[in-house]
This record gives structure tokens, sequence and C-alpha cells, in this order.
């Protein structure tokens, strides 16, 4: 008689792509990852944050990581354009009323993005992540200028109205950093409107000035 396996045993995992199983693919397991990646760049930045960390953190097996998203550069970029979302909105500000106001429209919003701890903590990981990493920078270049910069300036219709949008862009992405992650005083503690009040002409300026 020959020896074998113990009858009902299951056959041994293969390595590679885990099985598909209900339990390990589908909306809420891409959700989980995607959250846990989230997680991960904003504790630890772009540097120190790895594939094999963010399924660990998700429960899952890395090969769904990669099945799901790829690399680990196309995880940041899919984890930070969830977390970017709430700015992307900023275009739409442009259209809520007379281009005379839109200075003003656009300085609260995206200062409100900042301003707001929900929305602040993730746009800090993005940030410094970029700001520490060669290729989290570009990522966050690439969807700064194709989905926020790019759809301002063809909003306004006018000849330099890149160059407008960036300058803008600039001006209040400046007041962010200095405001909420260097935390220069008397900047990080002023009144929000009174620096709405400051901001919003110059930035309409950039936008529709002469």
């Amino acid at each position: 008689m020959t020896s074998g396996a113990p009858t009902g045993a299951a056959a041994p995992r293969r390595r590679g792509r885990p099985s598909r199983t209900q339990s390990d693919t589908g909306p809420a397991t891409r959700d989980r990852i995607l959250q846990a990646a989230r997680d991960e760049f904003s504790e630890r930045g772009y540097e120190k944050t790895s594939v094999r960390g963010i399924a660990k953190a998700a429960a899952v097996d890395p090969a769904l990581v990669h099945h799901y998203f790829g690399t680990k550069e196309q995880v940041f970029e899919a984890a930070i354009t969830v977390a970017f979302a709430p700015a992307l909105e900023a275009p739409a500000t442009v259209e809520e009323g007379p281009l005379d106001g839109v200075g003003e429209r656009l300085t609260r919003f995206v200062l409100g993005v900042w301003e707001n701890p929900a929305t602040r903590a993730p746009l800090l990981a993005i940030v410094r992540s970029a700001v520490n990493n060669d290729t989290a920078a570009a990522v966050f270049r690439r969807l700064i200028a194709a989905q926020l910069l790019g759809r301002i300036a063809r909003r306004l219709e006018l000849p330099d109205a890149e160059l407008r949008a960036e300058l803008a862009a600039a001006q209040l992405v400046g007041i962010a950093m200095l405001r909420y992650v260097i935390k220069v005083e008397p900047l990080a503690s002023a009144d929000m409107e009174q620096i709405v009040a400051r901001v919003a002409p110059v930035v309409q300026g950039h936008l529709t000035g002469a």
C-alpha cells in the first residue's frame, strides 16, 4: 500500500496570484486596499511605504494589490486621487458666478478644504510625499496639471489662461503650506476671513487681471 496525502486534505497552495474567492476579491476588497494605502502613505510617506505593507494593513495577499492597482506608483496615484478629490472640485467654482468674483470663491474653497481636519490630513500626506520623493512629486504634478490647473485654464478662455491658473494655484498652495504645514505665525493662527480678504484680490488678479 502506497502512502499519500490524508483523505480530504486540502491541496498545497501554489505560489503566485492568490485564488480569487468571494472573500478576497470585489469592490469591497479594492476599497479596503485603497484605504490601507492612504493610511500607509499618510503615516509613512512614499519612500517608506511598500506594497507588502499596504497588503498587510489591508489583510490581503500582496498579489491582490498588484492585481487591482499595479505598481507602487500606481497605488499612490490611485490613493491620492481619492484623497485629493475635494480639491479637484475647485474648477467648478469658476462657473458658480461671474468671473469678477472667482478669486474669492476659489480662495474660500481651496483654503476651506485645508481648514477641514478630515480633508487636511490626506492632503498633508500628499504634500509631504511629493516634497521628499521625485516619483511621488511626478505623480502629484501630473494630477495637478491634468485634473486641476488644466480644467481651470480651459474655463477662463484667455490667451495665457494656463499661466494664470498656475499662478493662482501657486498663491493658494503657498499659503496652505505656510499656514497648515510649516505653521508660520501669525499666519497659522490668523482669522480665516482676514486671510480671504487679503488673498482673494490677488488670486482674482492672477485669473482675470490685465
